[in-house]
């Protein structure tokens, strides 16, 4: 099995865009409207669940592969507003968890 990394991955994405001719389509703009409505896509699935029933959401024959499908999406249009923008994901996430550790300090209540 080939080992995925992110930039293997937004290579794939960009290749599937780029045959397809999607790429005049995927602006900032647009790229955070699809990210936000497979985003709400994730949210329907979990809207009526108990927090107990949430839990167990992947132990659901019918739901668990909607919800790994509405994760896929969210991430894919994800890493595509990242090629699109300039942006590292992990270094972002990286930098990010680095500003929450000084601003949230352990031992320091909410």
């Amino acid at each position: 099995m080939t080992e995925l990394d992110v930039a293997k991955l937004q290579r794939r994405l960009a290749e599937f865009a780029a045959a397809r001719n999607w790429q005049p389509y995927h602006t900032p703009k647009n790229l955070v409207a699809a990210l936000s409505v497979e985003a709400s896509e994730l949210v329907e699935i979990f809207q009526w669940l108990t927090p107990e029933e949430s839990a167990r959401v992947m132990d659901d024959p019918e739901k668990a592969p909607r919800v790994t499908d509405e994760v896929a999406d969210v991430l894919a249009y994800l890493l595509q507003l990242c090629e699109v923008l300039g942006i590292d994901p992990l270094a972002a996430l990286d930098a990010k968890i680095d500003r929450n550790e000084r601003r949230f300090p352990v031992g320091k209540g909410p």
